[in-house]
Order: structure tokens, then C-alpha cells, then sequence
């Protein structure tokens, strides 16, 4: 068959030389077009959860690489990296915090990449970015990432102590925390949130077991909590997320997710500590959100799954499995709703991110 393709070309316009090459090589190298038509089944439909009320929970996709966000490639290109090899791809390694902005342009810090990387699918475009200095303004481990209303993004660094500011191109802005000698202000901040409209930054700082309100130029304007147990205290601080008027903190040494309002003043908390059977318990709480309809996520790494909370902290169900397949996880961290209820979650060790869609009673025509 290869030999009849290239009788056909050199026999015809020898122009299309170069190309039928191309496919007489593809043709007798069944291995590798395997490669192809694998890419055709990675879409593999994901999981659907149906629940009451109308409401669902769908599987959308994962991504992981700048591919993710192309056009989908024709025939010609598959080919063509069939025969000369595909490029070089820009892959997610441990994916640990995620946001989404105005444009829907999903930001992932990668302490494994000590990078942050850009996915823009609605202009198909992908960035990587890091900063590798010579000076002490390096960024080493990024952790978790907020987003103002002007979508500059915030990405706080755990082994720095300091937070990088980056306008909404990607361009670095400032760093918050920046002491002189070199050393971070934090000594580690994880969690961070961003209020724009009070003109405020929340950023929990692990080791002290507090919670700091800064304002925009990065300096103190309050303090939340102290060492303990007790309501309002913290053991290990890690994730932090607003909604309307509650700020929810990830206590995970406690093994519980903290609310409260925004001076400060305890309102409720979820969780307690229990083994895998032991629904509406935690393990080792990570990510955490807010849909819509003011129900309260909260992602489990050690257990790989995701359980859902009530305004009135009773859980509602749960979702995930330990796996690599579509809706499973394997130490899932960061977690992001936005506004349209698109769900996204950070599968740390599967290398890549998982969107799910929320579809609430209200989505569903049932009414509120």
C-alpha cells in the first residue's frame, strides 16, 4: 500500500511529494499512529452525580498540559508528529493551588514546577511562569492563589514567606512580605483570599496559627486566632476562602473547616477528626468553596474524595475515589468555584486539574 501511495504522487504533481511522504511514512509505522487514534478516546465520558432536588454533579474534563487549551489539532499536524516527533509539552508535575479569573483563565501554582501555569482556553493560549532569580526575590514553592477584581493574581510561597503579586498577564508586580535581609514577613503562608471591595488580603500563616487581614499595600490590619483547639483557635491553618460574608479556614490539624465573619467572629465550624468510613470526618482537609446555593466543599487528601456541607454543617454527599481515572483523585489539594458553579480541583498527584459542573435546583427548573 506505501508503494502504491508513492507510485500515485511521483506519478502526479511531484509538489506533493513532500506530503505524501508523510503519509506513506505514517502508513507503515502502525505503532506509532496507534498514538493517534488513542487521542481520540482520551474524551472517556466521566462520572455524573445525581442528586436531590434536580441538582447534579458532572464531570467535565481534566488538563494538565498547554495541548489541553489548543484548537483540536487536524490530520496533517497529528501526523506530522507521528513522523517528526510531537513538541515538547509544558505538563502540570504537582498541581497545588488553583483560580479562575474574570476570562476563565484557570492559574495553578506547581511547587513540583515551583512555577504557576496559565490555561486561556477561550484564546487557546498557554504560559508558564517562574521566577528563578539570582537575587532573593525567587519564587520556590508556590502554594495557593487568589484573584482580585482587577485579575492581578496573588500566589503565596511557603518556603519564602512572602506572597508575589503578578498583573493579569502574567507580568510579576510586587511581592507582599518583603523584609529586609532577605527574609519573608510570614513564616509560612498557605492560604489566601482577596476582597477587593473592602480592599483587604487574608492570608493564613501556617506556623503561627493565624489568620492576618492585610490591606492592599500588605500591611497588618488585624490578626485572627491563636494556638489551640477550641472554637477560633487553630492548629496548622492551611486554605482560606470568602463567601458573602463568611471567611472559611481549613484548621487541618484539628481536622475541622472553621467560619467565620469578616472582623473575625466565630459563626460555625465542620469536621472532626475519623477514618475513611467515617462520613462528615476529615483525615486531611485541603481545598475548600462555596457553590451557588451556599454549600460548603471541602477536599479530603488522604481520602481522595470531596464532601459536601450545608449552611448548617451537615453533609449533604460526597464524591471522589482514590484512582486515575475521570472524577477519581490521588492527594487531591487546591480547590476553585466560580460563579457559574464549574468546579475545579487540583489532583496533586495525578498531575493534572479536574473540572466538574455544579448544576443547582434552580439550574434544573425546580425553583427556589
Amino acid at each position: 500500500m506505501v508503494q502504491s501511495v508513492l507510485e500515485r504522487c511521483t506519478a502526479g504533481n511531484w509538489r506533493r511529494l513532500g506530503l505524501c511522504i508523510v503519509v506513506a511514512a505514517w502508513l507503515s509505522a502502525p505503532a506509532q499512529a496507534g498514538k493517534v487514534k488513542a487521542e481520540k478516546n482520551d474524551a472517556t465520558p466521566g462520572p455524573e452525580l445525581l442528586l436531590e432536588g434536580g441538582r447534579k454533579l458532572a464531570f467535565v474534563r481534566t488538563f494538565e498540559t498547554d495541548r489541553d487549551v489548543s484548537p483540536k489539532r487536524s490530520f496533517f499536524r497529528k501526523v506530522l508528529d507521528v513522523v517528526a516527533g510531537a513538541a515538547d509539552r509544558h505538563q502540570t508535575i504537582r498541581p497545588y493551588g488553583i483560580a479562575v479569573d474574570s476570562h476563565g483563565r484557570a492559574i495553578v501554582t506547581d511547587p513540583g514546577a515551583m512555577g504557576i501555569h496559565i490555561f486561556d482556553f477561550a484564546d487557546h493560549k498557554y504560559k508558564f511562569i517562574a521566577r528563578n532569580d539570582k537575587d532573593q526575590n525567587s519564587m520556590k514553592s508556590p502554594q495557593c492563589v487568589a484573584v482580585d477584581a482587577e485579575d492581578n493574581f496573588y500566589v503565596t510561597d511557603s518556603e519564602t514567606g512572602r506572597i508575589f503579586v503578578f498583573e493579569a498577564g502574567g507580568k510579576f508586580k510586587r511581592i507582599i512580605g518583603n523584609l529586609k535581609g532577605g527574609e519573608g514577613y510570614f513564616k509560612r503562608p498557605t492560604g489566601i483570599a482577596v476582597d477587593s471591595a473592602a480592599q483587604r488580603i487574608y492570608v493564613t500563616d501556617t506556623l503561627r496559627n493565624k489568620v492576618y487581614v492585610l490591606d492592599m499595600n500588605g500591611s497588618v490590619m488585624q490578626t485572627i486566632g491563636k494556638t489551640g483547639t477550641a472554637n477560633g483557635e487553630f492548629n496548622f491553618p492551611t486554605e482560606i476562602v470568602l463567601h458573602g460574608q463568611d471567611l472559611a479556614v481549613v484548621d487541618a490539624m484539628n481536622f475541622r473547616v472553621q467560619v467565620f465573619d469578616r472582623s473575625g467572629g466565630f459563626k460555625y465550624a465542620v469536621g472532626k477528626v475519623g477514618d475513611g468510613e467515617d462520613m462528615g470526618s476529615f483525615f486531611r482537609p485541603k481545598g475548600i468553596g462555596f457553590d451557588s446555593e451556599g454549600h460548603l466543599y471541602v477536599v479530603d487528601g488522604a481520602w481522595s474524595r470531596v464532601q459536601v456541607f450545608d449552611q448548617q454543617g451537615e453533609l449533604l454527599y460526597y464524591f471522589g475515589a482514590r484512582g486515575g481515572q475521570p472524577g477519581a483523585f490521588n492527594l487531591p489539594a487546591g480547590m476553585f468555584i466560580d460563579h457559574n458553579d464549574s468546579v475545579y480541583i487540583a489532583d496533586s498527584y495525578n498531575s493534572r486539574v479536574q473540572e466538574f459542573q455544579y448544576y443547582g435546583k434552580r439550574e434544573q427548573g425546580g425553583g427556589q
